[in-house]
This record gives C-alpha cells, sequence and structure tokens, in this order.
C-alpha cells in the first residue's frame, strides 16, 4: 500500500469516538470533499478510462423535494461511484426539467387563477411564460441542495435545461427529422383531455393518473322504428357507463358476427316488453327473470335498423341507426354499444366508416354547453345523476347500478380526463412499433419482468403519441402553415432566420416571441405569409430528447462528437411510474431519430410509500421531508436502505424506525469494529505497515476471516455487475456482524495483547471492506478511510473514492474452512 507514516511516542491512529454524531460526521466530510475537490478529481483520474455512460433523467423542480426524491438519485449514484473505482470514466451531468403543465399549474395557483387558460390569456402569454421561467429556478436550488446532502455526485455547475435556447432548437432538429419521415401528422382524433388544464395528453400521461370511482352503470331502453323488430314492439337495449355522453347519442353498433335475440320479459307493473340484447350475454342481463326468445338475428342483420333517440336535447342530423364494428365485445353489458363519436375513438372511427355527424355539446372547459335542456352549464361528470333520473322518468330506463372501475385522472391536477375529439398533431409511434419491440428485447431490465410485462404490454399496444398541447410555457412545435395548407418544418433558428430574412439567433424560442415570426410561405408559387401553428409540445419529448439536446445536437460546436461518444448509455435508473414516461420517450425518441434505443440498462425502481402505506405525495400530504431524515439519521442511513433494505423493485414503506435499525445494525456496527481496533493498535503501538505473519502462518480465525473477506469481494463484486445492490448489502451486511460479533469477540484477549496477526487481520478486513460499502455509505466510509488509512500511510490517495476497487484473491477464499466455521457457530 505504501509505507506508513507515525512519530516516535506517538499513536498510529487518531482516536475514534466510541460515540458518534453520524449526520455531524457527513457535515465535515461534505466540507472535505469541496475542499478537496474530490468528485472533479475522480473524474479526471479516470479520463483515459474506458467510458461508461449514465444519463441523469431531468426532474421537474416545480416544489420542494420529499423523501421518494432521494430513491432514483441514491442508485444513480451508486453504480457511477463503483464503476469509477474499477476505472471507468463516468461523466455524471444533471438536468432540469423546465417545461409543461406542471410548471404551469404552480404558477397558476400562486396568480390564484381559476379559470385557466382565459385569465392566462388575459394576464399575457409573455408574463405568465416569465412567471414560469422564474418558478423553475426557484426550487432548483432545493433540489441542488438535497443532492450534495445526500452525496449525490453529479455535475450541478453544468446542468442542461430543457427551456435553454440550445435545447429547444435541438429537439426543433428532431421533430424536423421525424416530420420529414412522414411521421408528424395532424389529424382529427379522439383524444384524453383535461378540461381544467384545456390540453390533450399523450397516453404515457394518462396512464399514471388512474383513480378508482364509482360510476352510474346504466341499461337504458332504444325502441326501435323501423323493420320487423318495429313490429315486435322491440328496443334495443344499451349499457353505458357514461349516461352523460347519451344526450349526444348518434348511433348503435354492434358486432357483425355475434347473434342478437329479441326476448319477452316481463315488466314489474305485470306487462312484458320486448328488448335485445347479445345472445352470449342473455343469462347475465336476464339473470332473475324468465325469457322467452322471439327472433334471432347477426349483428349484420341489424345494421341500418333506426331507433328513437334517447335525448333530443341537441340537433344530430342523418343518424340513430345500427352499426356494425369489430371493437364490440360480449364480455359486459348487453352487446350494444352506444355510439357518441365526440368522446370515443372507436365511435369516430364508426361515424366516420358511416358518415355521420360529430356532435359535440360539452364546452372545452368540460361544461355542457350553457342553454342545454336538463344539462345546460354543468361539468360533464356532474350531468350523470340528471340524466339517469330522467331516463327513469320517462320510462327508458331498465336499470342502474353501481360500477367500480378505473376512471383516467390528470396526472397534475387531478381533473377527470374527457376523451375529446380534437385536432391535434401525433408521432406516428406505431410505425415503428416493431422496432421499439426489437430495441426492448436487448435491453437489460430489472427487474427483468418489467421488459415482456407492464413496458411489454405497453409497447404491444403502442398508439400514436399525441404531441401537441394547447397550452404556453413548453418547446413551440416548430411548424409554420400558410392559409393554402402548406406546412414548413423548421429546425434551427438559423434556419428560421433565412426564412423570415433577418437575423433570429438570439430569439427566445418560447411563446409569444416565436408566434411573431412569420415569413413568406417557400412553397412552389405561394405568395401567402406563414405563421407558427399555436401548440407547444408534450414536456415528455423535452425529457426523453436529452441524450442529444442536453449537447445542443447537431448546432453546437463539438455536439456531434460528445453525442456520439456516450450514445446510448449504459445505465439509468428511475422510479417505477418513468415506465411509460420516460423510460418510453427515451427509447421511442432514440428509435425515431437514430434507430436505436438511448439506453442498455434500465432499474425501474419500486415506489416509496409513506408509513401509513399510501404513496407519498403534495396532495396526500405526506411526505416525510428528507433534510430532517438527514440530520436525524444520516444520508448513508437513508441511502442504505434505499438500496438495500428489502426489494428494491415493490414499494416498500420508510420511517424512523426502519433506519434506526440500519443505523444500530450497518452504520454503527462497522464503526465501532473500525474504533475497536484503533482502541488497540494504539494501545500496542501498532501500525498497518508493522511486519505480520504470513496468512498461512496465522491462526485459523485469521484465514478463516480473511476468507470471507475475499468470498464478499467476489459476491459484491457479481452483485453490483449484475445491478443487484440488496443481494451486496446482504453480503456486506453479514461481513460487518461477522467481524463484530464473531472474530472480535473470539479474538478479544489476542487484541488486548497486541497480536500483531489479529491486528493485521482486522485492518485488511476494514480497509477492504471500506472500499467495498463506499459506493453505498460514502460518508462514514470517507471517515474511516481518513483514520484507518490516510492518516497512516502517506502515499494514499486522499478519499477512498479515489481508491481502486478491491480484487479478489482466490486463494484465501478457503469452502471448507467457511463449512467447518459455521458448524461450529452453530454448536456455540
Amino acid at each position: 500500500m505504501g509505507s506508513a507514516t507515525t512519530n516516535p511516542g506517538s499513536t498510529p491512529f487518531r482516536p475514534m469516538p466510541a460515540q458518534v454524531d453520524l449526520p455531524a460526521l457527513e457535515h465535515e466530510v461534505l466540507a472535505r470533499w469541496q475542499e478537496r475537490d474530490v468528485f472533479a478529481r475522480s473524474l479526471t483520474a479516470t479520463a483515459d478510462g474506458p467510458l461508461w455512460t449514465f444519463y441523469e433523467g431531468p426532474p421537474t423542480a416545480n416544489g420542494k423535494p420529499g423523501t421518494h426524491h432521494v430513491e432514483a438519485r441514491v442508485f444513480k449514484d451508486l453504480f457511477p461511484r463503483f464503476k469509477t473505482m474499477q476505472g471507468f470514466h463516468v461523466p455524471r451531468r444533471a438536468g432540469w426539467d423546465c417545461h409543461g403543465l406542471p410548471v404551469e399549474l404552480e404558477v397558476e395557483k400562486r396568480l390564484g387563477f381559476k379559470r385557466g387558460k382565459q385569465e392566462i390569456e388575459d394576464y399575457g402569454v409573455a408574463e405568465f411564460n416569465a412567471r414560469c421561467r422564474e418558478s423553475v429556478q426557484e426550487h432548483v436550488g432545493e433540489f441542488s441542495r438535497l443532492t450534495e446532502r445526500m452525496g449525490y455526485w453529479v455535475d450541478l455547475e453544468a446542468a442542461y435545461w430543457t427551456m435553454n435556447p440550445r435545447y429547444v432548437e435541438s429537439v426543433w432538429w428532431s421533430l424536423k427529422q421525424v416530420y420529414e419521415a412522414g411521421l408528424l401528422v395532424q389529424d382529427h382524433r379522439v383524444t384524453p383531455y383535461c378540461p381544467r388544464c384545456g390540453t390533450g395528453l399523450s397516453d404515457h400521461e394518462v396512464a399514471q393518473g388512474y383513480y378508482e370511482v364509482s360510476d352510474p352503470s346504466v341499461y337504458v331502453r332504444f325502441p326501435v322504428t323501423d323493420g320487423p323488430l318495429a313490429e315486435l314492439g322491440a328496443a334495443l337495449l344499451v349499457w353505458t357507463t357514461t349516461p352523460w355522453t347519451l344526450v349526444s347519442n348518434t348511433a348503435v353498433a354492434v358486432h357483425p358476427d355475434v347473434e342478437y335475440v329479441a326476448v319477452r320479459v316481463p315488466v314489474p307493473d305485470g306487462g312484458v316488453e320486448v328488448l335485445v340484447v347479445a345472445e352470449p350475454l342473455l343469462t347475465k342481463v336476464f339473470a332473475e327473470v324468465p325469457v322467452e326468445v322471439l327472433a334471432r338475428m347477426s349483428g349484420r342483420e341489424l345494421e341500418h335498423t333506426h331507433y328513437t333517440r334517447p335525448f333530443d336535447i341537441v340537433d344530430i342530423p342523418g343518424a340513430h341507426y345500427v352499426g356494425v364494428a369489430d371493437y364490440v365485445t360480449v364480455e359486459d353489458g348487453t352487446g350494444l354499444v352506444h355510439q357518441s363519436p365526440a368522446f370515443g375513438a372507436d365511435d369516430l372511427a364508426v361515424a366516420r366508416r358511416y358518415g355521420l355527424p360529430v356532435v359535440n355539446p360539452v364546452q372545452p372547459d368540460g361544461h355542457f354547453t350553457e342553454g342545454l335542456r336538463l344539462v345546460g352549464g354543468m361539468f360533464f361528470k356532474a350531468a350523470d345523476p340528471f340524466v339517469v333520473d330522467d331516463l327513469r322518468e320517462r320510462g327508458l330506463l331498465l336499470r342502474s347500478e353501481t360500477y367500480v372501475h378505473s376512471y383516467p385522472h390528470c396526472w397534475r391536477c387531478d381533473t377527470p380526463l374527457i376523451y375529446y375529439a380534437l385536432p391535434s398533431w401525433f408521432i406516428r409511434t406505431t410505425a415503428v412499433k416493431q422496432r421499439l419491440l426489437e430495441e426492448n428485447e436487448r435491453t437489460d431490465w430489472h427487474p427483468p419482468s418489467i421488459k415482456n410485462g407492464r413496458y411489454g404490454d405497453w409497447l404491444t399496444n403502442n398508439v400514436d403519441w399525441a404531441l401537441s398541447r394547447n397550452r404556453y410555457w413548453g418547446t413551440p412545435l416548430p411548424i409554420w402553415r400558410c392559409d393554402d395548407d402548406h406546412l414548413t418544418c423548421v429546425g434551427s433558428l438559423a434556419e428560421l432566420s433565412s426564412y423570415a430574412g433577418r437575423d433570429l439567433a438570439d430569439l427566445d424560442p418560447h411563446r409569444p416571441y416565436v408566434d411573431e415570426v412569420t415569413f413568406g410561405c417557400p412553397a412552389n408559387g405561394c405568395v401567402l405569409v406563414a405563421t407558427r401553428v399555436p401548440e407547444v409540445i408534450d414536456c415528455w419529448y423535452d425529457a426523453g430528447s436529452m441524450p442529444f439536446a442536453q449537447w445542443g445536437y447537431p448546432h453546437l460546436p463539438g455536439s456531434v462528437e460528445e453525442f456520439e461518444r456516450a450514445y446510448p448509455a449504459q445505465f439509468i435508473a428511475e422510479a417505477l411510474d418513468q415506465t411509460r414516461g420516460w423510460f418510453y420517450t427515451l427509447m421511442a425518441i432514440g428509435t425515431l431519430v437514430f434507430d436505436r434505443s438511448s439506453y442498455e440498462t434500465v432499474l425501474c425502481l419500486g415506489l416509496i410509500l409513506a408509513e401509513d402505506g399510501r404513496r407519498m405525495s403534495k396532495h396526500l400530504g405526506n411526505i416525510l421531508d428528507p433534510f430532517s431524515l438527514f440530520e436525524r439519521h444520516g444520508a448513508d442511513a437513508l441511502r442504505w436502505y434505499m438500496l438495500c433494505g428489502g426489494n428494491p423493485w415493490a414499494a416498500r414503506r420508510i420511517g424512523h424506525a426502519l433506519l434506526d435499525e440500519v443505523v444500530r445494525k450497518v452504520l454503527l456496527t462497522y464503526w465501532n469494529t473500525s474504533a475497536f481496533l484503533v482502541l488497540y493498535a494504539n494501545a500496542n503501538g501498532w501500525t498497518p505497515g508493522d511486519p505480520a505473519p504470513d496468512i498461512a502462518d496465522r491462526p485459523l480465525l485469521d484465514r478463516w476471516a480473511l476468507s470471507e473477506l475475499h468470498r464478499v469481494v467476489l459476491e459484491v463484486d457479481a452483485a453490483l455487475e449484475d445491478f443487484d445492490p440488496t443481494r451486496a448489502g446482504r453480503a456486506l451486511t453479514q461481513l460487518i456482524d461477522d467481524l463484530s460479533n464473531w472474530y472480535v469477540r473470539r479474538s478479544r484477549r489476542r487484541f488486548w495483547d497486541g497480536d500483531v496477526a489479529a491486528l493485521a487481520t482486522l485492518h485488511e478486513c476494514l480497509e477492504v471492506l471500506t472500499r467495498l460499502m463506499a459506493p453505498f455509505v460514502p460518508f462514514v466510509t470517507e471517515e474511516v478511510h481518513e483514520r484507518l488509512v490516510r492518516d497512516v500511510w502517506n502515499d494514499m490517495p486522499d478519499s477512498v473514492h479515489l481508491r481502486a476497487w478491491p480484487k479478489v484473491d482466490g486463494a484465501l477464499v478457503d469452502v471448507e474452512l467457511a463449512k467447518q466455521m459455521a458448524l461450529v457457530r452453530r454448536v456455540v
């Protein structure tokens, strides 16, 4: 290792207190790291090593960080530290996600806005976006403080910001590549829409906001008006869980190949009625009443059968007959599906096939148009009981039940979403579905079940990405259009300057400034003026663009080389909720633009729950303050629990009792074992440089301790190579316990007597253990390294984090000895 430095008559080691204040120790270590510039030096020291790329997923700093923000950061710190100690060069650049609804909603709340977009426009888009920019910057300091306090080494000074003009330009460039490939299109589709926020959402956003709700499940009579069924006095029996959509009923869909039956059933007043249902659902719909089948027909035979609609509140001409659709199932309901084309993608497809009108009585704020009978001015979900009562009063309701199901809500404001017919811009991800599936197959997922489970299912059922947002604070969609519908997609400010005929290099590419840029349409023969379409883009596209946009690719000098050198990442990690968020957008954009996913290995971490078992959120008010935990237990305790406390792929609760156990069983046991060594080394004037017997000549207990040490080196190395810190943590915990509660206890008299072999053995075990633990608990290991190693070797690096990862000495691993010792311990 080097030559020991001791002064005659002095103690070799600084005394280690038996009682240690771990949070206070961590503050001392933080100051030492800053003074010695350890993180930067660790990067410089490995500059010539093989590159190992890690991407930092950009958090949205629109509020104070919580304990759940610590989890992914711990994993994102562990593996780069581990690879750095192995000699890899691991640049770590921080990033901030600046755009999107989360920021806008925070600013609206501060401004006291209640009515959404109209208030923003009255306030002024320029001023509103300026407030959004300020809001983002306001909380970055808190996130940076969290990052530093927990010992997460990432370059905050060179952080990328998704609102930076160069970043936005890079995003524009990528969108132009997608556009020129014919995969960025505008279409009129039914899109999940938040009436509070006034914009559509993509499917991966919708997936993050489902809640269990109770809705009315109604069976409604639609009297038939023509054909043989009318002669029987039959009514189509239609089932729906969205009664409010019956106001705009346009048609009824049936499956062409399903058999339907007209049945006579009794009614409560003693009479009978004739109803039409799918034959496979007959016994389910009429489980408790006798039925008589009067007629059978296929769905195809029902086509074009007319009926009386349930409401005549809005004008819907040329409609109200049966159409056929393959999407209709006989798993629930009656097999006859009510169609309201403005509020369902399948409904809209049927309407287009039959040339039916698309009538939408609900305004963009989610309320029915004022002045309508029964429902005018009501929020769409609030109209359900009024619609049901009216159907009952008019004798059209067969029965109403309560249906408990998952319903999508806005992932940021918790407003129920409405599936709403809107013109939107889409990326045709369905066109690259097979490539996405192929990229997923070559990806190393942890846990493996996510690959073909949650994530694989998501890709298999992939839908086009609804990209556009009718909002303000976001990357503007870089498409200009003239009145003849010629489109121009712009890939940079330089390109925009060439179209506009003036230098726009310093233009703020956000709204409203970019909206003011117009130019003559460049389409052949066109003399009209092109103006930018009003939409901004999904902020998840910003986040998924970070592999190239962080460098300003391809516009900034050196950006091409930087990107190509570091693409794709060897490793990324975030919590489970990013499966359909950042993980998806990274893979989708990488595959669309570069025909290669952005990452090779991904850790999908379970959610951190409060002690009451609920997910931590500002909405529930159960967030644990991470800084309070740091000052009570220490950051190392929280890190160790996150990494090694149970299955990291499953949801885990966190609380003070769990962290107290980590401190007691792991950190203090490790510290006290080190303090024990220092006490008796000093008492006997022993230094690590003193001659010691060859290992083969040492007592059996010494040989066993060193054998276990190197077995654990092998185990921890293999576990971390497999991205399994929990397995590594179990091995380290056992070694700490073995050294403290077996080796030291059985060897006390030898330490009292200053036995050189015992002192040398324990010192070697603790020195190697300290390096093994350093990526997990960087603070306490730094202090132990300072006292056991740095103080006594004059040529040793001044940080454990500048040391090399331990190498296994296979010759010291004695499997038979381990078995025999295990037997002895059982006897004892």
